[in-house]
């Protein structure tokens, strides 16, 4: 009350009643050790307001971080265990759904100590540097190559040693190559047992490399490669062919299979083809560029194509090739189809039974007589009035059906203004000549003698010396090819000419 007689009234806290404030203290009273273990005592029993295990949880820790080396321990620990998490999760990112991982295992941090009860952290054995499992390597020798002394000096060429030295290196064998699993059986193998399945395994390493290849890539012996496969089966599924029997024949340059026919818009299909797959590798006929690169009627284009594609301008040059036979009424395959690098034709035989090759053929010698005068006739009809030579004639690629001589195999043939094309004239007279004598034709002529008849050069044969013929037949090359040369590169008109059976567009080169 104050002394107008008003008592005052103190104004009441809105949030309750207001702590004391605590006395002020000096410094030294705070620094005293009697305040210090006042406040350790006060302290002491807040624990017990927490849960029953936090006292002990805090004893612990309290025993455990007295020691500096056993806090930086439990530090370390716990950074090994967050490294380990997020290299376990970018090994997850990178590996993502692949067959094939790649561990990071090496890279983390390894605790002997460290139990997990997680799924997560369990590695396979397969992925830790310490493989239970893994082999023990072989002890090897010193430097100097021997151990021991004496009369139990053991060398590097002792015979157990090597032994076992070859079971662990079977290892780096390759992975298709099962070589089981002899740990803890102390296999021993010999230098020659080792030395042999070392080579085994490299041989047949190549092996399956080449067959992939082959199969991949090129078109094999009675066997075609998919592209190949493709094509067959399209002209089936388009009604070209009915089905496809099997192969024929196997060349050099070529796949020879027979199917049954089909139908066409354009032209009936005979009931009985051939189906001439040209084979897509350059390695079983290297040479066969000298018979197109040098031929006026596709010299522009083969310089523009790769080797590829090459092989199915050889395709186009048979089917040009046999179609100006058929128009001169030679006996040869009629061309039904082309496509690409398959050349489907009429086929010669009957019954699923190809023509006999004239060198199988076993005839009369009237047969033979009259085969000789036919296949003379049919080179010079070739020469005059096809405008071609064979350039690789023989009895390999003459067949006999129905007493008439049939021509195969012009993929080759060329036009007599080739810079080689009496070379090759020459060649096919020597083959011919040479087959129908020692088949005992006592009216076959002399090579010289079938070229002057065929060509109607009348090259002087003189004593048959064959070095001074050939020399003439180069001279008159060259002055052949100067005059084509002056002359201008002959065209060749494709489609006016030949009358060309129909071609299917490559739509999908």
């Amino acid at each position: 009350m104050d002394q107008s007689g008003i008592t005052a009234v103190t104004p009441k806290s809105p949030w309750g009643s207001v702590a004391p404030v605590p006395p002020a203290c000096s410094l030294a009273d705070v620094m005293s050790e009697q305040l210090a273990k006042q406040l350790e005592e006060e302290n002491s029993h807040f624990p017990t307001l927490t849960d029953p295990g936090a006292d002990l949880l805090l004893s612990d820790e309290v025993s455990e971080t007295t020691s500096d080396l056993m806090l930086a321990q439990m530090l370390q620990m716990q950074f090994d265990r967050e490294f380990d998490d997020q290299l376990r999760r970018e090994e997850k990112k990178f590996n993502g759904d692949s067959k094939v991982s790649i561990s990071f295992e090496n890279y983390r941090m390894v605790h002997p100590y460290e139990d997990s009860d997680s799924s997560e952290d369990e590695v396979d054995w397969q992925d830790t540097r310490h493989d239970p499992y893994r082999a023990e390597k072989p002890q090897t020798t010193p430097r100097r190559g021997f151990t021991g002394k004496g009369k139990n000096i053991t060398t590097k060429h002792d015979e157990v040693t090597c032994g076992r030295k070859n079971t662990a290196r079977m290892d780096n064998f390759a992975p298709e190559v099962h070589v089981g699993d002899g740990l803890g059986m102390d296999l021993k193998l010999s230098n020659q047992v080792f030395n042999s399945l070392k080579q085994h395994c490299y041989s047949e390493q190549r092996r399956s490399a080449r067959l992939h290849d082959k199969k991949e890539h090129s078109t094999a012996e009675q066997a075609v490669d998919p592209r190949t496969r493709l094509l067959m089966y399209k002209m089936v599924n388009a009604g070209v062919l009915e089905n496809i029997n099997g192969c024929i024949s196997t060349g050099k340059e070529s796949v020879v299979f027979h199917a049954n026919g089909g139908s066409l818009e354009e032209q009936p299909v005979p009931d009985e083809v051939v189906l001439k797959v040209f084979k897509t590798t350059l390695n079983e006929f290297k040479n066969r560029d000298r018979y197109i690169k040098d031929d006026y009627r596709f010299i522009d284009r083969f310089s523009k194509l790769n080797p590829r594609k090459i092989i199915r301008l050889w395709a186009e040059k048979e089917m040009h090739n046999l179609s100006r036979m058929k128009k001169a009424e030679i006996p040869c395959p009629e061309v039904v189809l082309l496509k690409k690098h398959i050349l489907v034709m009429s086929f010669i035989g009957e019954d699923h039974v190809p023509a006999p090759k004239l060198k199988d053929v076993t005839l009369s010698s009237e047969d033979m007589k009259s085969a000789f005068y036919q296949a003379l006739h049919l080179m010079q009809q070739l020469y005059q009035e096809c405008n071609l030579v064979h350039a690789d004639l023989s009895e390999y690629n003459m067949l006999w059906h129905k007493g008439k001589v049939w021509l195969i195999d012009v993929s080759q043939s060329i036009e007599p203004t080739h810079p080689h094309a009496l070379e090759f004239l020459f060649r096919d007279c020597r083959n011919v000549s040479t087959f129908f004598q020692k088949r005992g034709v006592m009216e076959a002529m002399s090579a010289y003698e079938l070229f002057n008849a065929v060509s109607g050069l009348n090259i002087p044969i003189g004593e048959e010396d064959e070095a001074e013929f050939m020399a003439e037949i180069v001279a008159l090359e060259k002055r052949n090819e100067d005059h084509v040369q002056r002359r201008g590169k002959k065209s060749f008109p494709v489609a006016s000419r030949d009358g060309d059976p129909p071609l299917i567009p490559d739509a999908d080169d």
